[in-house]
């Protein structure tokens, strides 16, 4: 054994110097297409934040956010209404849309990831429609908010909803100490119907029926819903940490590829660590639908198309769709407040508009064979 583990780390040795040429030759293109991705998303939020009713000139707005971080200091040759629409006005939906759309590209990534599934999405284990419920809930209650001003009670209950049923999922499909992934998908179909079907119930017997329609389906057609700084650092914390989380456990991902044998054969816990990850999955998700509704497609398209750009290795992939996704919904969000001014129509249409076609084109193609 010993002569083995000596051999081993001979063989290491001397291909070190070629692993390391070739190391050199991937970072360079890896490190350039983070830095696009990050410049393209700071670009996007400068234009988001410059349209609406009142358009503000890009230069204007880069000295009013340096100023405000205490980087610049210019001399205030703008109006001051400009900075309060800026930090309080825009500044949050813009910085939420970003959020959201990476929640929910990493979200997908995980799940197609540890379900081995190209169709994964987000929304996959019932989180759309736990969510949906708790929003149906907070619309139906004859109180507007919870802890005061703070946390919105739709949000909240958003937010719950989407968790717990994930679990009741999770919980319903775990047998003999093991999680099959075809039961998973099953049960999480199953508990889709009946939470839809209690939804359609709360609000078929509620006095308040017809209010109540109408506002879930402007949540339920995706909608940024953020009004101000402190609900955004409660979930913008919740999906930074949940990101990092997914980012420490990319190689798992890899592994996961291999199939669930192959991966125990390797000495991975299999059940412990789809556990965790299905978890961090529903928690990102489930924290971005609090703010925005349920906006559909970007956790199915988003990674698919970096994995199609930069390659399948899920430590760069977690990164990449989450840029990617930040950028996706952000521009989304930009064209549902511009394309039909004054009207804000909800950015779920477009994400659909665009993703739709995408999954249609990913059904034919799993017809034949889907290599990925």
């Amino acid at each position: 054994m010993n002569g083995k583990i000596a051999d081993m780390k001979v063989a290491t040795r001397t291909t070190q110097p070629q692993l390391s040429q070739k190391k050199r030759l991937k970072t360079l293109p890896k490190m350039l297409t983070w830095v696009v991705l990050c410049t393209g998303l700071l670009i996007v939020i400068l234009l988001a934040v410059s349209f609406g009713s009142v358009a503000i000139p890009l230069s204007t707005i880069v000295q009013i956010l340096l100023n405000g971080a205490g980087i610049g200091h210019f001399g205030r040759q703008w109006d001051p209404a400009l900075e309060v629409i800026i930090w309080q006005v825009r500044m949050p939906g813009v910085i939420g849309a970003a959020l959201v759309g990476a929640a929910l590209a990493v979200a997908g990534t995980i799940f197609q990831g540890v379900l081995r599934n190209p169709l994964a999405d987000p929304y996959l284990l019932g989180t759309s429609s736990g969510a949906a419920l708790g929003a149906a809930i907070a619309f139906l209650l004859p109180f507007d908010t919870f802890y005061g001003t703070f946390f919105p009670l739709t949000p909240l209950l958003a937010f719950v909803g989407a968790l717990v049923t994930v679990l009741f999922v999770y919980a319903i499909a775990r047998t003999g100490g093991r999680t099959p992934v075809v039961t998973l998908l099953l049960a999480g179909v199953v508990i889709n119907a009946v939470m839809v079907a209690f939804q359609t119930l709360l609000l078929t017997i509620s006095p308040n029926a017809r209010f109540s329609i109408n506002a879930l389906f402007n949540w339920l057609a995706g909608g940024l819903t953020v009004s101000g700084w402190p609900p955004l650092l409660v979930v913008g914390g919740i999906i930074l940490v949940g990101i990092i989380l997914a980012l420490s456990m990319a190689s798992l991902l890899d592994t996961f590829a291999l199939g669930e044998e192959s991966a125990s054969l390797l000495g991975l816990r299999v059940e412990r660590y789809k556990f965790i990850m299905v978890i961090i999955a529903s928690l990102i998700t489930a924290a971005a639908v609090s703010i925005s509704g349920l906006i559909g497609f970007v956790g199915l398209v988003i990674p698919h198309v970096m994995r199609l750009i930069f390659g399948p290795v899920h430590r760069s992939l977690v990164v990449t769709s989450a840029l990617g996704g930040a950028i996706f919904l952000v521009l989304a969000d930009l064209l549902a407040r511009v394309v039909a001014a004054p009207t804000v129509l909800p950015v779920g249409v477009f994400t659909a508009l665009v993703g739709a076609p995408f999954f249609l084109y990913l059904l034919r193609r799993s017809r034949r064979e889907y290599q990925w």
